[in-house]
């Protein structure tokens, strides 16, 4: 099996029984803000492009690149569509043209000849655009995982397709936390680190439970080369920014579990594997090249920003027209207020009014009463500050996903008073019906937690409130708080409130003497 590095979470994978292009981005994507991280422009894409197969993990635009796939990726490919709740990936690829489509199942191996593959894919309102999936691939030669962005919850399911010789997986960062939010310079350089923390033990705690041989971190870090957000590549000019690069992580891998081999995946790596033997070579870059972008990276990311400003304006004439304040509003208006009236658990989730300033409009939404209209002043729990440009092509493109597209291009601000309220997050994540209508039903289903789990001195709700991972794998507890290693959401047990987001409380008590003496008996 050869597998050979595309950038960012791209690969193409050559096996026994055919090939597969998985998530091939050139970008810049995300309105211009992102790039892929090394420049990937030199691989030879028509060739990558003429594959047996085509993998798309997600939509988003980060591994989904129609502008790339329209020049380089026939129609007539077999594409291997994940299980997701909705079929808005599906619609995406069949309006470029792509109805070859192969329908998986949800953790079932798929053969063809020699090549067996299975996709497993995730479905939580909270797992990317309701949906991200990780890729299987065996073919009697080896056995690898491309889990990219997914962080799956039951991996004794995914490890019994057969253990990967070789893991591919996100260490980096793809929110806009804390870098656009309204904070003092010392509390977002705080949140940074401790977001960037968690990133690595979340990387780390899948990479453990694996267990692979050979692990190529993948999946970021982007470039940001728009002047205005040169500043937070990487950790940041400042220290606050969240995106750990390949080299960083290996090296903090490599502290934690020194027996462990890892490698850097950039563009043009070539990885072989072969009956347990594996060469990794690089094939685009020097290893003088590859050492100077990682050593010498701000230099690097200058000379790509000062030499790929035309794509950036590129992007910018390719916008809507912008709407005037009034049609704006009615076109919001129209479009929110429907999934509002059939979103209960996300307007009580929400539990307030959220504050949106666009351009010349300043309009508010009233989550407890389901409307949309110009603010008068009214306490808000979120405020945002976004660019009219961007708001009018996403209404022009009727575009149902807001934190994946004009969120992600970190071309906005934002602030808010308390907690991080998922709801909202998840909101903006679903305008469409059919998305609010399985997220309304997908939450509904989440309520019945009956069962409790012994962890040390508490008895607590097995079920994780945020994702439903099972705690008695994931949780850990120091001081009274109750921490779920897979998204590092956090619980103070005495209280049952969660430290990490409005809602989601947990079930939990301390464990009473006799109930301590049973557990600690012999069995008879």
């Amino acid at each position: 099996m050869r597998i050979t590095g595309l950038g960012h979470a791209g690969m193409f994978i050559e096996t026994a029984g055919g090939s597969i292009l998985c998530d091939p981005v050139i970008g810049p994507t995300f309105f211009g803000s992102w790039f892929p991280f090394p420049d990937n422009r030199g691989l030879d894409w028509a060739t990558y492009g003429k594959a047996d197969f085509l993998y798309i993990s997600h939509r988003h635009r980060d591994h989904f690149d129609p502008a790339l796939m329209q020049r380089h990726v026939p129609k007539d490919i077999r594409v291997l569509l994940p299980e997701y709740p909705t079929d808005d990936l599906e619609q995406d690829l069949r309006k470029l043209g792509y109805d070859n489509i192969i329908y998986t199942q949800a953790g079932v191996p798929l053969e063809f000849g020699p090549l067996k593959v299975m996709v497993t894919p995730l479905r939580a309102p909270s797992d990317g655009p309701i949906g991200d999936s990780s890729l299987s691939v065996d073919d009697g030669t080896a056995s690898i995982l491309n889990q990219n962005d997914s962080h799956p919850l039951d991996l004794e399911k995914l490890m019994s397709f057969s253990k990967p010789e070789a893991y591919f997986t996100q260490v980096s960062g793809a929110i806009w936390w804390p870098m656009v939010y309204d904070l003092p310079q010392d509390a977002k350089q705080n949140f940074a680190k401790l977001k960037r923390d968690a990133q690595n033990k979340r990387a780390m705690y899948y990479i453990e439970k694996v267990d692979a041989e050979h692990v190529f971190p993948m999946a970021g870090p982007p470039m940001f080369l728009r002047e205005e957000l040169f500043r937070y590549n990487g950790t940041g000019l400042n220290g606050d920014a969240i995106f750990t690069d390949q080299r960083e992580f290996l090296a903090h891998m490599a502290e934690l579990r020194p027996e462990q081999k890892g490698y850097e995946f950039v563009p043009g790596t070539v990885v072989e594997l072969n009956a347990g033997e594996i060469s990794v070579t690089q094939t685009l870059y020097t290893q003088a090249e590859i050492d100077r972008i990682f050593d010498d990276k701000w230099a690097y990311l200058a000379e790509q920003r000062d030499s790929r400003q035309e794509e950036i304006r590129a992007e910018e004439a390719s916008r809507a027209a912008v709407l005037p304040p009034d049609e704006m509003l009615a076109a919001i208006k129209e479009w929110w207020e429907p999934l509002l009236r059939r979103a209960r658990t996300i307007r009580n989730g929400v539990g307030g009014m959220v504050r949106f300033r666009i351009g010349e409009l300043d309009m508010v939404v009233d989550f407890p009463k389901a409307k949309v209209r110009e603010y008068a002043g009214e306490e808000c729990i979120y405020w945002y500050t976004i660019p009219a440009d961007l708001v009018s092509t996403n209404i022009a493109d009727h575009e149902i996903d807001w934190s994946n597209s004009i969120f992600l291009s970190m071309q906005f601000e934002v602030g808010r008073s308390g907690k991080f309220n998922e709801f909202l997050t998840t909101f903006l994540k679903c305008l469409s019906r059919d998305r609010i209508e399985y997220v309304e039903n997908w939450y509904a289903e989440q309520t019945d937690q009956t069962e409790d789990a012994q962890l040390g001195e508490w008895m607590v709700q097995r079920r994780c409130p945020h994702l439903r991972a099972d705690l008695t794998k994931t949780g850990k507890i120091e001081d009274g708080v109750l921490t779920c290693s897979l998204h590092d959401w956090k619980w103070d047990l005495a209280s049952g409130k969660c430290l990490t987001s409005q809602g989601h409380p947990i079930r939990a008590g301390k464990v009473d003497d006799d109930a301590k003496s049973d557990a600690a008996a012999p069995a008879a």
